[in-house]
């Protein structure tokens, strides 16, 4: 099925004054931070006069978009939907496929056109054999289309189409052990990622994940069905793209086309068709039961030939994964101390997981010039989710929705092209735990740090909570095309208004957690050593357990792409992001937490209060107290985006590229409305004394005498601190100037075409800063962060964290600010020889060397280590591994069978924890710290130098029927020999000095080896 948009170009007069009033004349409602995946399509007609037509023809959809030449013989088509046209200029004709995203160049009249002849399927629905124009070399972006073809002939362990993007240099597409899936680029998490539909941006403002429901997703964000090909643009994204600060996809649907085209499929697999996991080989039992189906059709057609059509798709999941349940890796030798009940919570289980995705749309064009489209998109998913040492019984299950619609309305004019469009959105996340009642933590102390066994009974109430977006958004983009100005300039610019609902609900009053140490020569093992639950918290006003924020976002950008001449073609845009949030902005820290802060420091001399104890640590807090007025929202993201590319024989054949740009994110509301939730519902930890000694675990200062009858009821524990007091109460406080999280990204490469094969070399360096991090707040008297715990009531001598040095009345303080950074230098090598029904073959080739430091573990939000996130020290990223290659590869085999392969292969990545560095004072101070594993595993030479590898094959045999009609049955094998890529580590901790080795009876990235098989129908 096929896709539309269009473009064309308005009579070129003033530069940018016009542009801009132009611009506000269309009804430029505020838009942007969407990306069009709508192509364009330029090239010289020799002989021609100006005014010469000339005409694009989807042999699809039969749609026509039509343009003139220019004095100079010159030409432009805007708007073009990916997929293959009948182009007519001067009386000759060309048959070419453009793809998604790009700017390509077509010559009548003797100039050969940039091509190498492909085989286009044109999304299932035509066979022609039509130049598939090179993929976009005159930018400064870097990037890759993601085919159709690749996504029908690679192997694939999920169905979720941006698997395909692991295929793209400084790329990572990761399932792990609950079979949550992500996309990573450069050396940061998922969160800076945005994935924009039909340049509708899917950008997650509540959770992280980078695309809206995907946080702890087994789920795929849209059906692979509907897509048709994507482009993958990895850094220096032109001044359209927002919201955004590490990689950036932008996809095309399809849509109908002038005959009734479908497809069904059924995919299958379970425990008889995959080998044991470690966890099972170890123990030496069967498998556990597991089962993947997955199953959906698509239809599209004509409602009026050549001007209307319709496309709709229903794809599902049923799953049951496979996961194994462990201790950390350092207590292992603990398990026999287990009681038996949490023993039995141990070893292999099955996550049921269910999704159902829907997409529809209509489009209509009722002139050449204009195309109207209406789409609607849902997500509806249940999960449950357990793992690592969290037993079954001890998950929580969660309920994933999201739903969208768009209206577009695209318009050409001889010079111009504006697109307009007004979405919604409803996307909420509610995890609920799967059992009620208390939940137990067995855990073996390791050195100074405990380790978790297992956990056992229900989820904490922090797994019940309900978060999620809702609202609004209308955008317009214009682009001019033809000005003429010391060369030639196609300028877009556009504007975006955007009102969105942000919700957050962030615990229940259920389910108190106790917390036993197994092991311990300080403590029994029969009784727990603390707990932790919910208690509402009292007198305190203008705190809520739910916060929901009107908040409203605006984005305007202007590019143009600036052709000097032949040889030299310059990208220079300017991008510029606000958004207001309510629920940050006017906030105002409870008077009664005020007076706290305020009061005297009870651990202190006299005069001394709890202020002046954090300002002796550096900190001042009157930064982080609130009066409702003194909070501005950040108004200065402008990001200029600069680039240019140099075509060395004005051929496209040897092109020299580089660029720099800042790019802004945004900042989670997960993260904002915790100093509103924390207050009214938090979870105090209380501790309990030795029996025989009288003290707490580890000397904590406050703790209570154990009585059985607090296990029976969370109110037994509560009355226990007291209905009206609010010690031990945490307090998250934000700074009072948060900024935004952006990169800077700076590239220099060189692409080239030799022969069949399109190549690409490419130097990065991105710079990351403003990462948003919570860090300990408390502090000694005398103003230390490590100190003698003693000074603030504690029994026990030694260095350690100003943890019991709450807030007078209250608990810890915990405060929220910017200042995690990264640095990123990558080599991206990529060749790739498109699949053509001549050479019967095709293969892409990714290879990614990366140094990356940073000042805190991309997965973590809060940093206890130290006392400002500014204190870390700078170690070796865990975003990304030194060296991985991916290479793929299509083959028209024998009997009509297609062949298709996956190699993986990447060294071990760093991990980050914490090391002892003994003092002068005999006691050690935890320290940040970095280590990578030695490798695991071999692959045909060399030693045991990588940490991932994984070879996929896959075999597809289609069977013609009568009409246009046909069978196919399909085989993939992923992990095809079977090799073990870990999750988890052991850690060894000495003196300045942190070790970790893969832990072999842990969870795995990945599958086992596993063989899918999947049969489907088309006509």
């Amino acid at each position: 099925m096929t896709y539309s948009n269009h473009r064309n170009r308005t009579p070129a007069r003033s530069l940018l004054t016009s542009a801009l009033v132009t611009c506000l004349m269309l009804g430029a409602a505020p838009s942007v931070m969407a990306q069009s995946a709508t192509s364009s399509l330029r090239g010289q007609v020799a002989q021609a006069e100006a005014g010469t037509e000339v005409t694009a023809t989807n042999l699809a959809s039969g749609t026509v978009r039509r343009a003139t030449t220019r004095a100079d013989g010159s030409y432009s088509l805007m708007g073009l939907d990916p997929g293959t046209y009948d182009v007519v200029a001067n009386g000759q004709t060309q048959k070419v496929t453009v793809t998604v995203a790009s700017a390509a160049t077509l010559n009548f009249g003797g100039a050969p056109a940039n091509g190498s002849t492909a085989n286009a399927t044109n999304l299932d629905t035509v066979n022609v054999v039509a130049p598939t124009l090179l993929q976009e070399v005159r930018t400064s972006e870097v990037g890759k289309t993601v085919s159709l073809q690749q996504i029908q002939t690679t192997p694939q362990v999920s169905r979720n189409f941006l698997e395909f993007a692991d295929a793209v240099p400084g790329m990572i597409f990761t399932r792990d052990a609950k079979g949550n899936t992500s996309l990573r680029g450069g050396a940061t998490n998922a969160d800076g990622t945005n994935v924009y539909i039909d340049g509708v941006g899917q950008k997650s403002y509540v959770k992280g994940g980078g695309v809206a429901g995907q946080s702890g997703s087994a789920g795929n964000p849209f059906p692979q069905l509907a897509i048709g090909e994507y482009k993958v643009i990895s850094g220096n994204y032109k001044a359209e793209y927002g919201q955004v600060s590490s990689a950036a996809v932008t996809a095309a649907t399809k849509s109908g086309t002038n005959e009734f085209k479908g497809e069904t499929f059924y995919r299958y697999t379970n425990e008889d068709m995959r080998a044991k996991t470690p966890a099972e080989r170890q123990a030496g039992q069967t498998k556990e039961a597991s089962a993947e189906k997955e199953y959906g059709f698509a239809l599209g057609g004509p409602i009026i030939q050549d001007k209307a059509h319709f496309f709709v798709t229903y794809e599902a999941k049923r799953f049951d994964l496979p996961v194994t349940i462990a201790p950390e890796g350092s207590v292992t030798n603990r398990v026999g101390l287990l009681p038996a009940d949490a023993a039995a919570g141990l070893g292999p289980s099955s996550q049921p997981f269910e999704q159902d995705l829907i997409f529809a749309k209509i489009d209509f064009e009722p002139t050449d010039n204009d195309r109207i489209e209406l789409s609607f998109q849902d997500r509806d998913e249940t999960q449950q989710q357990f793992s690592g040492q969290t037993a079954p019984e001890a998950g929580r299950e969660v309920v994933n929705t999201d739903r969208r619609y768009a209206l577009r309305w695209n318009h050409s004019g001889e010079r111009y092209y504006n697109e307009m469009m007004l979405t919604h959105e409803d996307s909420f996340n509610n995890p609920t735990p799967l059992t009620l009642g208390n939940g137990f933590t067995y855990t073996a102390p390791d050195g100074t740090e405990d380790r978790t066994l297992v956990k056992i009974g229900g989820a904490s109430a922090l797994d019940s909570q309900v978060k999620g977006q809702k609202g609004w958004a209308i955008e317009d983009n214009l682009t001019l095309d033809g000005i003429q100005w010391a060369g030639d300039h196609t300028i877009k610019m556009g504007a975006k208004y955007k009102q969105i609902d942000l919700y957050a609900s962030d615990a229940a009053q259920i389910n108190p957690q106790f917390t036993y140490s197994l092991g311990d020569p300080d403590f029994p093992s029969d009784i727990p050593y603390k707990a932790q639950f919910v208690k509402p918290v009292t007198g305190v006003s203008g705190v809520s357990g739910e916060v929901r924020s009107k908040s409203k976002q605006i984005g305007l950008f202007i590019q143009d792409d600036w052709q000097v001449n032949d040889h030299l073609q310059l990208n220079i845009g300017l991008r510029w992001d606000y958004e207001k949030t309510p629920a940050y902005l006017d906030f105002v820290t409870p008077q009664a937490v005020v007076d706290a802060i305020y009061s005297q420091d009870p651990r202190a001399a006299a005069g001394q209060t709890y202020a002046d104890s954090l300002a002796l640590g550096g900190l001042d807090i009157s930064n982080y107290i609130s009066n409702g007025h003194n909070r501005k929202a950040f108004k200065d993201a402008w990001q200029p985006r600069l680039g240019f590319s140099y075509d060395i024989n004005a051929d496209e054949q040897h092109v020299i590229h580089g660029g720099a740009g800042r790019s802004y994110d945004r900042d989670l509301f997960d993260n904002l409305q915790l100093e509103t939730t924390k207050l009214a519902l938090p979870q105090p930890t209380i501790y309990f004394r030795n029996p025989a000694t009288g003290s707490c675990l580890n000397g904590q200062a406050a703790c209570y005498d154990w009585n059985p009858n607090l296990l029976n009821g969370i109110g037994n524990l509560q009355s226990l601190v007291g209905s009206t007091s609010n010690a031990g109460l945490e307090v998250d406080l934000l700074n009072n100037n948060l900024k935004v999280p952006y990169s800077d990204q700076f590239s220099l490469g060189m692409s080239n075409q030799v022969g069949d094969w399109l190549t690409d070399a490419t130097i990065s360096r991105t710079l990351s800063y403003d990462g948003f991090a919570f860090t300990l707040g408390n502090r000694y008297p005398t103003g230390q962060f490590f100190d003698d715990p003693r000074l603030c009531g504690g029994t026990d001598p030694g260095l350690s964290q100003a943890w019991s040095c709450n807030v007078p009345g209250f608990g810890s303080l915990i405060i929220g600010q910017q200042g995690i950074k990264t640095r990123a230098t990558q080599v991206l090598l990529s060749a790739q020889k498109p699949f053509t029904q001549e050479s019967g073959w095709g293969s892409s080739i990714a290879y990614t060397w990366t140094t990356a430091r940073h000042n805190r573990d991309i997965n973590e939000k809060y940093a206890f280590d130290r006392g400002l996130i500014g204190d870390y020290p700078t170690i070796r990223s865990n975003g990304a591994p030194r060296h991985r290659l991916v290479v793929t590869g299509s083959y028209a085999g024998f009997w009509g069978i297609t062949f298709g392969g996956k190699v993986t292969l990447a060294t071990p990545t760093a991990v980050n924890d914490w090391y002892p560095v003994t003092q002068s004072t005999g006691y050690d101070l935890p320290t940040p710290g970095a280590a990578v594993p030695n490798g695991n595993g071999k692959f045909l030479l060399g030693g045991k130098i990588f940490g991932y590898r994984s070879v996929d094959l896959q075999a597809t045999k289609t069977f013609k029927m009568p009409g246009d009609t046909e069978l196919y049955a399909r085989i993939d094998i992923i992990n095809i020999f079977n090799f073990d890529n870990f999750s988890n580590y052991n850690y060894t901790k000495t003196n300045g000095k942190l070790l970790a080795s893969y832990n072999e009876t842990g969870d795995i990235v990945g599958t086992p080896r596993q063989v899918k098989a999947e049969v489907g129908f088309r006509f």
